[in-house]
């Protein structure tokens, strides 16, 4: 037997046979051509079916995940774009060769320019135009890149994995995928939660495995090849009792969110799309905590129209009734960026141009989202949220702002709600002056994910910090507990909506401090509404 440690992406247990993934090696031939235009043709001939391929695989897909199911929308926009087939067919009418051979030439000098920009939007944008144009010469020269899992479920072990891959597979043959490259906050890695499939990355994997048993153990980041056979009994009881402890986890789907003596505190669900509206409702979250609204921008060549972003928000309002669901106005910039909205090159972006900075500097589409945000509210129970505010400066504009929209509604008799509103606490200058910006609205949230980062001056997503990044650090715990004060000072709720939010070991601890609710992704609510059911806040108050 041997064990191999590294990284859990995705919890859960299982047991089968690996299949180990080769990624196919082109044998793309250079050959000088003599009808320039006809080879032209033959590549704009593949393009249109590629493009006719990734349309039938986001339609296939999108019950599985619409947000991952995306990707094959921007593969296929980077193969509408001009720039990509230019750059194919200059190289076509000027070196006379054929076109497998340019797609792959261009692909290559493509990946080589830009291999070591570590901007997230520039990383996913080249992995997107190699995926293209390994499909490209896939239809130039016969090779299928599909896998082929086999007629029994497997373990999927490989070097690396990218969702279109995984997306493309028979989901129902698939038990577990392990990787040696990728992260727990990689697309696949997202994708695999959402398939509920257990994962692990950072395995070096060695293709003699292939057809030999094994045990992924997703809670722990082990991989056990050739286990015992006590090992195995042993696993395959955890197995069972991993999917038992599921069920018993939706016997609280109809129970209230209340500690052991009497404390009610909410559990709201995190959302980044229309698709997790669904699972909301079956888990029975008090509400939305917080709607991520950048689906709306991304993945598009322009600015959503107004009447767009309303139809979005009045069906949440419709969906969620009297229940509460606030809408984060729109954070884009660093990671979160699409073309048409020509965001400057910067030399650190996560501490650039984002969130209401980029929103105060882009009035109109500000305030088409305010405008959509309050004519929704007039259907349900909306709440909306500002994110990234580090000043009393950046809200007095905000209202100012707020207040023209509003006129302008008034002045057409447009009719809606005066909603509640909130402020995002995501940097050390937000939390030094919360008291202050609790007075300016109705309630705070806590962005956990950014706070740590900026407190710790660690990008949370850089690899080489993973053994350094602590979330549990005490600056951060400590910053949490003085937001919490500062809003109760103040008589305005506070709520933490991070990730630490789903973190069942600090539940305890978040409910001595006094937080008012926590905001999870769906799959989440369970697990905590199980620990705070079973916390008693006589015993841990101060």
């Amino acid at each position: 037997m041997e064990v191999y440690k590294g990284t859990g992406a995705f919890s859960g247990i299982a047991v089968g046979k690996i299949l180990y993934y080769h990624k196919s090696e082109y044998q793309v031939h250079q050959y000088e051509i003599t009808d320039i235009k006809e080879e032209i043709t033959i590549f704009q001939q593949a393009r249109l079916k590629v493009m006719e391929q990734l349309t039938r695989l986001y339609e296939e897909n999108c019950t599985v995940s619409e947000s991952q199911a995306e990707l094959f929308l921007n593969q296929k926009k980077l193969l509408e774009g001009k720039s990509f087939q230019q750059a194919i067919e200059s190289m076509i009418r000027s070196e006379k060769v054929n076109s497998a051979y340019a797609v792959m030439t261009t692909r290559d000098e493509i990946s080589s320019t830009f291999r070591n920009l570590e901007e997230p939007a520039i990383k996913e944008r080249i992995a997107g135009i190699c995926e293209i144009s390994d499909r490209l010469i896939s239809e130039l020269g016969g090779f299928s890149p599909r896998i082929d899992l086999g007629p029994d479920p497997v373990i999927l072990v490989t070097e690396n994995i990218t969702p279109t891959e995984l997306m493309e597979m028979d989901k129902d043959k698939l038990l577990a995928v392990v990787t040696h490259q990728g992260s727990d906050i990689s697309h696949a890695a997202i994708l695999a939660k959402t398939m509920n499939i257990p994962a692990l990355v950072e395995i070096d994997t060695d293709t003699e495995w292939d057809g030999q048993c094994a045990i992924v153990d997703g809670y722990t980041g082990t991989l056990y090849i050739n286990p015992d056979g006590e090992l195995l009994k042993e696993y395959e009881i955890r197995r069972q009792a991993d999917l038992e402890e599921k069920e018993e986890l939706l016997k609280l789907r109809d129970k209230p969110d209340i500690t052991r003596d009497g404390k009610k505190v909410a559990i709201f669900a995190n959302i980044g799309n229309m698709d997790d509206l669904n699972s909301v409702l079956f888990y029975r979250a008090a509400g939305i905590g917080l709607l991520r609204s950048e689906f709306q921008y991304l993945g598009r060549e322009n600015y959503p129209r107004e009447n767009e972003l309303f139809l979005a928000y009045r069906k949440i309002a419709e969906t969620m009734g009297d229940r509460l669901a606030v809408i984060r106005t729109s954070d884009l910039g660093a990671d979160k960026q699409a073309p048409y909205l020509n965001i400057p090159d910067e030399i650190n972006p996560i501490m650039g141009n984002r969130g209401i900075r980029l929103c105060l500097d882009r009035k109109k589409m500000f305030k088409a989202q305010l405008r959509a945000i309050f004519r929704a509210s007039a259907y349900g129970n909306l709440a909306m949220m500002y994110p990234m505010i580090t000043s009393e400066e950046e809200m007095d504009e905000i209202e100012k702002i707020v207040r023209e929209v509003t006129e302008g509604l008034d002045e057409k008799n447009v009719p809606y709600k005066k909603i509640k509103t909130g402020i995002m606490i995501e940097t050390p200058a937000a939390v030094m002056i919360s008291r202050e910006l609790a007075r300016r609205v109705d309630f705070l949230g806590l962005g956990t994910n950014d706070l740590t980062q900026y407190t710790l001056a660690m990008d949370r997503q850089n690899p080489l910090l993973r053994n350094k990044y602590n979330d549990h650090h005490p600056a951060v715990l400590r910053m949490i507990k003085m937001v919490i004060d500062a809003g109760h000072e103040e008589n305005r709720p506070v709520y933490i909506c991070g990730e630490l939010a789903a973190d069942t070991a600090l539940t305890e601890m978040f409910l001595r401090m006094g937080v008012d609710g926590l905001s999870v992704v769906p799959a989440c609510i369970l697990p905590v509404r199980r620990a705070l059911r079973q916390a008693t806040i006589s015993t841990c108050e101060k």
